[in-house]
């Protein structure tokens, strides 16, 4: 019931998403973030064990097939963070509580930047803010920051 709850979701956000692309195109000088945990690793790239997740929610191909629609080309949204990191493995942004996972990386790119076309070219620095161990943690994910001039 969960899952059915997210891709509910999914759709409906999805074409908020339109919508907004839609408004800010005729809106000159208006952009727009929207960041936060959107609970899904686009791609492999996104998390330390791709080939084990390929059944798990967050990892799904129909949810990663909704990201990639999202930032398609001419959609009007960049995921910032990959865009500037094209070819890194990471950053992850979320371990989960269970084994050593914060202690062995083992974590999953699931917090974005997500922007409008302007502000693709303004973002000048990126970064997670992982604690430097995991008593020092105060969540179970990190901050994702990034800075647009």
């Amino acid at each position: 019931p969960k899952q059915d709850e997210k891709d509910r979701f999914l759709g409906t956000f999805r074409e908020y998403l339109a919508e907004r692309a839609g408004h800010l195109k005729t809106r000159e000088g208006h952009e727009m973030v929207i960041c936060g945990d959107w609970n899904i690793a686009h791609r492999e790239a996104d998390l330390k064990n791709h080939k084990g997740n390929h059944k798990s929610s967050g990892f799904l191909p129909h949810e990663r097939e909704w990201m990639t629609d999202v930032f398609a080309d001419g959609s009007g949204w960049t995921d910032i963070v990959r865009y500037r990191r094209p070819d890194q493995i990471g950053p992850y942004s979320w371990w989960s509580q269970r084994g050593k996972a914060f202690d062995n990386d083992a974590g999953w790119r699931i917090d974005y930047h997500v922007v409008s076309d302007g502000l693709v070219d303004r973002a000048v620095s990126d970064r997670v803010d992982r604690a430097s161990a995991y008593d020092m943690r105060w969540s179970d994910h990190a901050p994702v920051t990034v800075v647009y001039e």
